[in-house]
């Protein structure tokens, strides 16, 4: 296992420890259902007698007889659910856990962990379980002479488990050795995703201050990327210019209450009424019954040759090596791996049914010719050929996308694999970033257990197409507020749909300022100082992204954790609250604006499908156990996807054509309502031949199973 690696297990292990912890949690509390409704019930009968009898002698009679001889079980019971009360999962880790303990030590054995500030002390206490590693004691007492860091830092919920106390300041009694081991691996695993914890020499978790521009060529650089982003960066100026346009937003909004149908406050929350439904696009139906009339059937291997042709995109691929390639028509190869991969065939049943190419030709030229990286050349060929017709640009403007993310199915013993809350099911995610003009333009594969919101930019940032939008809708993962606030100083604006008001917190300018209609919205206030005392701080990490000494996703990695050390994630986190209530403001005074983000989201929607109904082989189960050949399969598949999309807008503007020519009356409107994503006549399946000629051996019947002897 390569050292990248090492942290990422590191996460899984952990997370899966805790992921069958909260599982066994719920197991319990269903299997001992009765016995709370029951608990519940008793002390329900007690309180009624209590009040029923007003005699201390006649309540205590009532009480006795309905305790009766339950008294030892009945406190058994209570005990028992106590400990579990709160959701308190903790009891379960340690039979999990014992089984990844070596694992675990040997990562943490096997990489050098620095703090990134002066406070040591998970360090010390990381030191102090390798330390205790081999002993029996369950419990550990704490003298004079047994040497403990400070602990008041960790979370009150580890503090009752493992110190059996809430610590004042002071060194534990007793520390129990089972519960201090899970939390600390578990607050080490925080560390790293903060940044508050580096690992010496990685390109992942190192000190990310390292990989900043330094501050002489910050000051440099700095008054040129404040005209590319159009803000000021002196500090008042900044946040003179902020707050003048977030109280401008505010004051429209709060005037146009009155002339909103739409929108109205209760409880401090805003209801949304929805927009009539959208009519249909009168004719649509009718164009694209015509459309699939004149639209030839193809197999997806001819629509991998016809693009081959025409962009020459398998002059992207080549020998790993440099070399010249050996193969005397490569061409042929890169078809047949790109159906393989992106349809997910798999390398034996591709190898049956294309002959000539055998399983371990399909796998070699995979391994020795195909990259991440030359896909996304190839990627990028395809969307710059797409983006040379008109008819995308009647679908969108190019200048915003939409992200989501989809389930791909791995097996559950997989180390990558884990259950997904929002999406239900075992699996990784593919992050894709979906032009408005149905072209997709990024994609990931990410596991399960991480934030999809720290790899929002970089479909942006990483984007080397001539399509480039400098806008994002995504649904609720896009609503990070740190998202918003890195977001803000890169130029790139946030508008996520929006479906759940509840944990969203609307914040105001000043204090004093009231709004007429709208101020039963706000229930905080910007913090402006902090803001300005840490403006230049933000501005280096946003030009260090800009000037490709780190990427988007490594800030965002640490600033998407809370951090009680961090000053630099809550300056982003108090920008982000600006920028996202201005936002979420706008959102819910503009009707047209919410039409055009649910449109955007709908376009991701569409590509998935799209993309499932592409990667067909396996029933949509990604086999790969290799973490480097899952992502190249989500590259395959994306790049399959763009080749039927392209494939789609060259039959579609020659059909179009043909019937104006023929005196069909076509609008824009109609054409608008058209998409890439058409499947009806690709045939996934390729032809099936029958033979009638050919001779079929005899069939006997009188063939005997000889006895087997054991």
């Amino acid at each position: 296992m390569g050292p990248p690696a090492k942290p990422g297990v590191y996460f899984q292990l952990i997370n899966k420890v805790h992921g069958k912890g909260r599982d066994a949690l719920d197991k319990r509390i269903k299997k001992n259902v009765d016995r709370t409704d029951k608990l519940v019930d008793t002390l329900h009968q007690i309180l009624i007698a209590h009040n029923e009898y007003e005699n201390e002698k006649d309540r205590d009679i009532a009480i006795n007889s309905i305790i009766g001889d339950r008294k030892d079980k009945l406190i058994k019971d209570c005990e028992e659910h106590a400990i579990y009360a709160g959701k308190n999962y903790f009891p379960f880790l340690w039979r999990f856990h014992a089984s990844n303990r070596v694992a675990l030590f040997d990562i943490i054995n096997s990489v050098k962990l620095i703090s990134s500030n002066q406070d040591k002390s998970l360090i010390e206490a990381i030191d102090f379980i390798k330390d205790h590693r081999t002993s029996k004691k369950a419990v550990i007492e704490i003298s004079e002479d047994v040497a403990i860091p400070n602990l008041s830092w960790v979370p009150e919920r580890w503090q009752k488990a493992a110190f059996g106390q809430v610590l004042k300041n002071e060194k534990p009694a007793k520390v129990n050795r089972q519960y201090f081991e899970l939390c600390i691996f578990y607050q080490l695993m925080l560390g790293l995703k903060s940044g508050d914890t580096c690992i010496e020499g990685s390109d992942q978790f190192s000190d990310y201050r390292a990989q900043l521009l330094s501050w002489p060529d910050f000051y440099k650089m700095i008054d040129q990327f404040g005209q590319q982003i159009g803000l000021p960066i002196e500090r008042k100026a900044f946040i003179y210019h902020v707050r003048s346009w977030f109280e401008g937003i505010a004051q429209k909004v709060d005037s146009s209450f009155p002339k909103n149908e739409y929108l109205k406050i209760e409880n401090g929350k805003p209801m949304l009424k929805k927009s009539p439904k959208a009519s249909t696009i009168q004719g649509l139906k009718r164009l694209e019954s015509i459309i699939a009339e004149r639209l030839e059937p193809v197999t997806i291997l001819d629509v991998l040759n016809d693009t081959r042709k025409w962009l020459n995109w398998d002059k992207c691929l080549g020998p790993i090596s440099g070399f010249e390639s050996k193969l005397k028509e490569p061409f042929k190869n890169y078809i047949v791996a790109m159906f393989c991969y992106g349809c997910n065939l798999g390398v034996t049943q591709t190898s049956r049914s294309i002959k000539d190419f055998s399983r371990y030709q399909i796998a070699w030229v995979n391994q020795r010719h195909i990259t991440e990286e030359k896909l996304n050349d190839a990627i990028v060929k395809v969307i710059n050929a797409y983006d040379k017709f008109d008819l995308p640009k009647i679908w969108g403007s190019g200048k915003s996308a939409s992200v989501d993310g989809k389930l791909w199915d791995l097996y559950e013993a997989n180390l990558f694999a884990e259950h997904h809350i929002r999406y239900g099911g075992y699996g990784g995610i593919g992050y894709y970033h979906v032009s408005d003009q149905y072209i997709t333009l990024f994609s990931r594969f990410i596991p399960c257990g991480v934030h999809e919101a720290i790899h929002i930019l970089d479909g942006l940032l990483e984007n080397e197409s001539d399509i480039q939008p400098d806008t994002i809708h995504g649904d609720t993962h896009a609503q990070s507020e740190t998202v918003f606030g890195l977001s803000y100083l890169l130029g790139i604006k946030m508008m996520p749909r929006i479906r759940n008001w509840k944990h969203l917190t609307f914040y105001k300018s000043r204090k004093e300022t009231i709004y007429k209609h709208i101020e039963d919205l706000f229930s905080d206030r910007i913090d402006w100082d902090l803001i300005e005392k840490y403006l230049p701080d933000m501005l280096r990490v946003a030009l260090s992204i800009k000037a490709g000494r780190i990427s988007a996703s490594s800030i965002l990695r640490r600033l998407g954790t809370y951090s009680r050390k961090n000053k630099l994630y809550k300056a982003f986190r108090e920008l982000g609250r600006v920028v996202r209530t201005a936002f979420l403001l706008d959102y819910l005074n503009d009707k047209e604006l919410r039409e055009i983000i649910q449109a955007a989201t709908c376009k991701s929607e569409s590509f998935n499908k799209f993309a499932n109904w592409i990667l067909f082989g396996e029933g949509g189960l990604i086999t790969e156990n290799n973490r480097d050949e899952q992502r190249k399969i989500i590259k395959y598949n994306h790049f399959v996807a763009n080749c039927l999309s392209f494939h789609n807008v060259v039959n579609l503007t020659k059909i179009i054509n043909d019937l104006v020519d023929e005196g069909y009356p076509i609008n824009q409107e109609v054409v608008g309502g058209l998409s890439s994503y058409m499947t009806a006549h690709f045939n996934r399946f390729g032809d099936f031949r029958l033979n009638f000629d050919e001779d079929v051996r005899e069939l006997v019947h009188d063939i005997h199973i000889p006895e087997f002897v054991d």
